[in-house]
């Protein structure tokens, strides 16, 4: 199996702001982030767009049973992949039940990740919802030392974009949470953070990122 995924599987690379995937366009592979992160945005009619997912090491792009993109996939960091051509990967899945199965369990976290954003969106303050991308980046994308640090992967107009914020207010918010000791800024994009379980009680999470009521 493995021998079997190396002869279908490639590398490539994209620099921050290049699009990866057109929304629409026919959908050439699948593949997982290897290093890097890029964004999941959806177009309104209208012109409007709503970034809906933000895509990091580990996971996973494109679905094996459908051959057209949903999201326009953008790099918004540079971002490398390991790419898997769609047919012969959708092929592999159904000779391979524990494959199968494998991406089955993917799907639901994505499916348990999508009804926690819903729930950011619609019912999180501004300072939460702040928090609560500080904690998801901090958390997937930290180093293992203490303080815990990572680079912000979104500049404050996309994070504002994702959060459903101005850029006015998510700076604010992170001024505030600077203000308040929750968190450290290094250089342009680096954040620290001496209290992650801190930081996750201002996101309206406890420490296994279930919603505190």
């Amino acid at each position: 199996e493995l021998d079997r995924l190396s002869a279908i599987k490639s590398y490539r690379t994209w620099q921050a702001g290049e699009t990866i995937l057109m929304e629409g366009a026919d959908l050439p592979f699948v593949g997982s982030v290897i290093s890097g992160s890029a964004t999941l945005t959806r177009s309104m009619e209208d012109g409007r767009v709503q970034m809906v997912g933000l895509l990091m090491p580990s996971d996973f792009v494109g679905r094996h049973d459908r051959a057209t993109v949903a999201y326009e996939v953008v790099a918004a960091t540079e971002v490398t992949f390991c790419l898997f051509r769609r047919g012969e990967f959708r092929q592999m899945l159904y000779d391979t039940p524990h494959v199968m199965e494998r991406m089955l369990q993917m799907s639901l976290d994505e499916l348990d990740a999508a009804r926690d954003w819903m729930i950011l969106l619609g019912r999180k303050t501004a300072r939460e919802k702040v928090a609560t991308l500080l904690t998801i980046v901090l958390r997937r994308a930290s180093t293992a030392d203490r303080p815990l640090r990572a680079e912000l992967p979104l500049t404050r107009e996309a994070m504002a974009t994702y959060l459903g914020l101005t850029i006015e207010t998510v700076s604010r918010q992170i001024s505030a949470l600077r203000r308040d000791g929750l968190i450290r800024l290094d250089g342009k994009r680096g954040v620290l953070c001496d209290d992650l379980s801190a930081l996750m009680t201002e996101a309206g999470d406890d420490e296994d990122g279930a919603i505190l009521d």
